[in-house]
């Protein structure tokens, strides 16, 4: 499923009066297991203006209906207004890859399983964007449904960069350089965050001024609950959940995951109402 998002606290353009948002622990211990690749379907919250709309649910956590809102890539006419962030949540079974759009420029961040092209390029056409746009891909870290994926995006765009964080790039095999990240660096608008635990060099990314968090499997959803990561899948729960209190030093009104659907204003609330049961 992929679901259209647009956000920022000043209009995006100004023919777009209005706002698409959409987007994805399980409690201490508990997370499903990855599945396979899945069908996108493409969805925004229910009080948004729609044109297309198509029926899918590709796990028992996902709507029956879904709904989208298109448009294309632009940037804002006036010169101090920075370029809003529009994203799309790509559901391939049991993960979620992110295409995240700003202005002309496009950054995946995750990619899948295997043989998720297809659907990611589907999102890029519901942003009004291809291949040629694509000018990085962020990796949350090394596990396969994260990263299996990305040599059939990388056969798509020749020139994309690949990164992910320090501690994971040399378990990440690639048809071309995996540049590493550190904690604090900045790309794309978007701030890093070193989150190890679940991988050594896990990483979530923040975009501060959409408010929007893409956690990877630092964090988890469950029925609407926020719930840190899976222990099964966590060699290290005592990083893991000193990562999590990182993250619930952050603001952001909406986090998503690899592992559960998104939860939409207050997100931050939901972290530091996680980080207090891990204290």
């Amino acid at each position: 499923m992929a679901e259209l998002h647009r956000i920022n606290r000043r209009l995006f353009l100004s023919d777009v009066g209005r706002r698409t948002v959409a987007i994805a622990v399980l409690g201490p211990g508990v997370l499903a297991a990855c599945s396979s690749d899945g069908e996108l379907t493409l969805e925004t919250p229910s009080n948004e203006p729609t044109t297309t709309s198509t029926a899918a649910s590709t796990t028992s956590t996902e709507t029956s209906e879904a709904e989208v809102t298109t448009s294309t890539l632009s940037s804002p006419s006036a010169e101090d207004v920075p370029p809003a962030l529009a994203w799309q949540r790509v559901v391939l079974g049991g993960v979620s890859a992110y295409v995240l759009a700003r202005g002309d420029e496009v950054t995946i961040v995750d990619t899948g399983r295997s043989g998720s092209a297809p659907q990611i390029e589907e999102a890029l056409m519901t942003l009004g964007a291809d291949w040629s746009h694509v000018g990085r891909v962020i990796l949350t870290h090394l596990h396969s449904d994260h990263i299996g994926g990305l040599p059939g995006i990388l056969e798509e765009t020749a020139t994309a960069t690949v990164h992910a964080g320090r501690a994971d790039v040399e378990a990440i095999t690639a048809s071309r350089e995996v540049q590493a990240l550190d904690d604090g660096d900045e790309i794309f608008g978007l701030q890093i965050i070193a989150t190890p635990g679940h991988t050594p060099g896990h990483i979530a990314v923040l975009d501060p001024a959409a408010g929007l968090l893409v956690a990877g499997d630092a964090l988890n959803e469950s029925d609407g609950m926020v719930l840190g990561p899976n222990p099964s899948f966590t060699p290290d729960m005592n990083t893991a959940n000193a990562s999590v209190q990182r993250l619930a030093e952050r603001s952001f009104e909406t986090v998503v995951f690899g592992h559960g659907n998104p939860i939409e204003g207050g997100a931050s609330d939901a972290v530091v109402a996680l980080a207090q049961t891990l204290s």
